[in-house]
């Protein structure tokens, strides 16, 4: 069949076309695209011919954002056409021609699944009641992306990857949020004056296409993408759609919100709540957990707010705050976190829980007074993160035997160390999740408690009200818990009890600033803590770094020579094949998305204990436990540079 057989509603993308809106590059953040409109001078020029229109929505569900029409020929710069094969992200299928055999067969002609497997799936799917290729994503057989690429093969249309496509967001806000994720399709760019180009995941869904069709007044042009890509698109619509249109009419009253910024205020609540800077606060925030950030900083400078996020351990700067809006962005955080407006002059802590994307999530936001003024970090704290388990935090082999063999006895000592950031309490949550059984009460004391978990008795520390570690332990031990974390042993009071506790039948978890697993016992000693207590109590000690993760879809393969590991200090005395990060719009360009621990677990073995009670020096007691099977940090961070996980210059960061 040739193109023009095809349906108006799965007409292939031309080999070149006029795109009448200007894409925009993934990476820009959403947030500037809010500001930038606050800092002209100017209004945006509405083309005369075609008013601004609203797309009528469906009863209950949010209006479509007011997007300017798209502008004439010859009116702006030039547009970029659309090109399969050149366009990045934009992929041309073999044949425009529909194929006459199913997915399945089409997932085994691209080679994403073996003739077998397939077969076997499509046994199955007669009394599952589902499609074969949905049973092969959900077994980890095919990806989503490979799935959407067979599809895209299967109708003869175009593939179209979200993560390197330039989206425009003129087309994508012409259907309202509801409407998109109803549909479970999209409009991502403008093919010419007259068509769109609409991404979905189910290209036989003519009824939405249709109704596309129908909303936005424009013909369409179908591209096949992954369910994954669509989801998160429409996130990222969800967080900024409304502050979006609400931000192209804040010029007209820049006197007023220069009048705001002077406000009293016992009236900074009521005009933080009604100005866009509560959906400029609500789109940063959405912003930052799309990003897996784990910090946001709001940092008042001279003129302008620095925002900066930290993903994966790094900070880097998403946007700017413009003067006038700096005290609402400051007033609408504390707001959200029940704080005093009022108090400047000292830091406030404060809590919040809120939905982002249909996820919970828990905001610790910290103010502090500084010298060009008022400013604000939060700290996000997913759930999700939680709930994973040691596999998930890269803890394998030998050293995750021992971890578990040590937190499941009837009762002990078991230490987990590192700097700040290196993700031990989150392994100590993931001991407790294997732990937390019915049978077990488990009570935990922490400075503050970062998740909240089911089934588990956790106690917040409160100093102003004379609740402190060595004060809340010793209630917790008159509360009968068979299983005790402590949040981190800073003071010598804390680890006598502690240790005490766990030589009386209870299995103690807790942490310890050290920069090694052998370094752990040395510190108790200069806590005041007798030798012969800490060999008898202490059964594992974990030290633990986190490390970058290479983003899957761009590291390099490439053969690490001695000579270079030598120079890092590492001695395996032949080349080793390793990774190498590149970077891509996926990762930011960083090369880098994610993080995996790198652990060196120190069993305490008769041995040790005997080093121990007898006051054997740090290095002694390193020698002795590599020799029983330790592993140190550098060794394990070789092991993940093997395997593909990280690199080998990320390993010396966290390692030096």
């Amino acid at each position: 069949m040739e193109a023009r057989d095809l349906p108006g509603h799965l007409r292939p993308v031309p080999d070149s076309g006029d795109s009448t809106a200007p894409a925009l590059e993934p990476t820009d953040l959403p947030v500037e695209e809010i500001t930038a409109p606050l800092e002209e001078a100017e209004r945006p020029v509405e083309d005369p011919a075609r008013p601004v229109e609203e797309t009528p929505a469906a009863p209950g569900e949010e209006p479509a954002a007011s997007v300017p029409a798209p502008e004439t020929a010859g009116e702006g710069p030039e547009p970029t056409p659309l090109v399969p094969g050149t366009t990045p992200g934009l992929t041309a299928p073999r044949s425009r021609a529909r194929s006459t055999g199913f997915v399945t067969d089409v997932l085994v002609e691209l080679g994403f699944a073996s003739e077998e497997r397939a077969q076997q799936a499509i046994e199955e799917a007669r009394t599952a009641g589902r499609p074969p290729e949905h049973l092969l994503l959900e077994q980890g057989a095919i990806s989503a992306e490979q799935l959407s690429k067979a599809v895209a093969e299967r109708y003869g249309l175009d593939h179209v990857d979200l993560q390197l496509f330039q989206v425009d967001m003129a087309a994508a806000n012409l259907i309202s949020v509801s409407s998109a994720r109803r549909y479970g399709a999209l409009p991502v760019a403008f093919v010419d004056k007259a068509t769109l180009l609409v991404a979905t995941a189910d290209p036989t869904n003519l009824l939405a296409l249709d109704d596309i069709k129908m909303a936005t007044g424009f013909d369409s042009n179908v591209a096949v993408t992954s369910t994954e890509d669509i989801e998160a698109l429409i996130g990222r619509l969800n967080t900024l759609q409304s502050a979006v249109s609400e931000a192209i009419t804040e010029d007209e009253e820049a006197a007023a919100e220069e009048e705001a910024a002077l406000a009293e205020v016992s009236d900074m609540e009521v005009s933080a709540e009604d100005a866009p800077v509560v959906k400029l606060v609500y789109s940063i925030l959405g912003q930052s957990v799309a990003e897996g950030a784990s910090d946001v900083h709001f940092e008042p400078d001279e003129g302008e707010m620095r925002v900066r996020f930290r993903v994966d351990g790094v900070l880097r700067e998403a946007a700017k705050v413009p003067k006038r809006m700096v005290t609402a962005v400051v007033s609408r955080i504390k707001i959200m976190s029940d704080l005093n407006i009022a108090e400047k002059r000292v830091p406030q802590d404060g809590r919040v829980s809120v939905t982002i994307d249909d996820r919970r999530v828990d905001l610790r936001v910290t103010t502090l007074p500084t010298q060009r003024g008022e400013g604000a970090t939060i700290r996000i704290l997913d759930k999700e993160n939680a709930q994973r388990s040691l596999d998930d935090l890269g803890m394998d082999g030998s050293g995750k035997r021992r971890f578990e063999e040590a937190f499941r006895k009837a009762y002990g000592a078991v230490l987990v160390t590192g700097p700040t950031g290196s993700g031990k309490s989150t392994t100590l949550y993931a001991a407790l999740q294997s732990l937390n059984e019915v049978d077990k009460n488990i009570i935990t004391i922490e400075d503050p408690v970062e998740y909240r978990l089911e089934g588990i008795n956790q106690i917040n520390v409160n100093r102003k009200a004379g609740l402190d570690f060595a004060t809340g332990l010793r209630s917790i031990l008159r509360a009968d818990p068979d299983i005790v974390m402590v949040g981190e042993v800073r003071d010598g009071e804390t680890a006598r009890i502690a240790i005490e506790a766990a030589l009386t039948g209870h299995m103690m978890l807790t942490t310890l600033h050290t920069n090694d697993a052998p370094g752990a016992i040395a510190r108790l000693t200069k806590m005041g803590i007798e030798a012969f207590l800490t060999a008898s109590a202490v059964d594992c000690v974990v030290a633990q770094r986190l490390a970058r993760k290479l983003c899957t879809h761009c590291k390099q393969r490439a053969i690490l020579p001695p000579e270079a590991l030598a120079e890092a200090g590492i001695r395996v005395g032949v080349e080793i094949e390793a990774y190498v990060p590149t970077g891509c719009p996926r990762c930011t360009s960083t090369g880098y998305r994610g993080r995996v621990g790198i652990y060196s677990v120190m069993q305490m073995t008769e041995r040790l204990k005997e080093m121990t009670v007898q006051g054997a020096h740090e290095a002694e007691l390193t020698s002795v436990a590599r020799e029983e099977g330790m592993a140190t940090l550098r060794e394990d961070g070789v092991e993940k540079v093997r395997a593909g996980l990280t690199s080998l210059e990320e390993v010396l960061r966290v390692t030096a």
